[in-house]
């Protein structure tokens, strides 16, 4: 009786494995799962969104300005529909900081004290030219500055003209003469301890600011009238 054949160029088993672990013919590496199933999806891109408020209050102050101030600046000023009252854009918060060249732990106060009174990390600002008599050379950092839009924004103004301004020694009222003449306003503070989020023991020296009030008004007269219905407490 004859023995069978059993050289190597018997066929395998389909789907089998020869001696030794290597894959076999029969079968394509990796079959059996879903095509794709090792790949993860990449993840979809999220367009950054205008900065909230941290609660689900709405600010106080947008809310009155909605209530009460539209309804009355309509009325005073004769406007026909609500969307020609004008309204806060944004506020801008700019503080100097010329010592940084010599000392760059001051910009890191500078930039802390900012972000506690706005509750917004502040961007720096850079200098755009060489001067040679002040020592400061482009790119510089030379202050801080933060932008307050929306909910944010209505939090800060009310905080301002509630709180920090009556803390100021003094205080009779800011100056009626500092728009400039296309609706916005400026307003100088000398000390950042105003502000009852300053802690007076962690600060390295007294710093002033400067807060500017970007309106929509198209003259100066309907946004000192803007500003005087939120409370703003102009001099006489």
């Amino acid at each position: 009786m004859a023995k069978p054949d059993k050289s190597p160029s018997a066929a395998p088993k389909p789907g089998g494995a020869p001696k030794g672990g290597a894959p076999g013919k029969g079968k394509p590496q990796g079959a059996g799962k879903p095509q794709g199933a090792g790949k993860t999806a990449p993840a979809e891109k999220v367009a950054p969104t205008r900065a909230k408020s941290m609660g689900t209050v709405p600010p106080r102050l947008r809310v009155r300005f909605r209530t009460v101030v539209v309804p009355a600046l309509m009325k005073e000023r004769g406007y026909t529909n609500a969307h020609q009252v004008p309204r806060l854009e944004k506020i801008v918060l700019n503080a100097g900081v010329g010592e940084a060249k010599d000392n760059a732990k001051v910009l890191d106060f500078a930039l802390a004290d900012l972000q506690v009174i706005t509750g917004q990390r502040p961007v720096v600002t850079k200098a755009k030219k060489s001067i040679a008599a002040f020592k400061v050379r482009t790119g510089m950092p030379i202050g801080v500055k933060v932008t307050l839009r929306g909910a944010r924004m209505y939090e800060f103004l009310d905080r301002l003209v509630n709180v920090a301004l009556p803390r100021v020694r003094d205080f009779k009222g800011v100056s009626p003469k500092s728009f400039d003449g296309r609706g916005n306003y400026a307003l100088g503070l000398k000390e950042q301890v105003i502000f009852p989020e300053i802690v007076y023991d962690k600060i390295d020296k007294i710093r002033g600011m400067d807060v500017v009030m970007c309106t929509t008004a198209e003259s100066d007269d309907e946004a000192k009238a803007l500003l005087t219905h939120l409370g703003m407490p102009f001099r006489e």
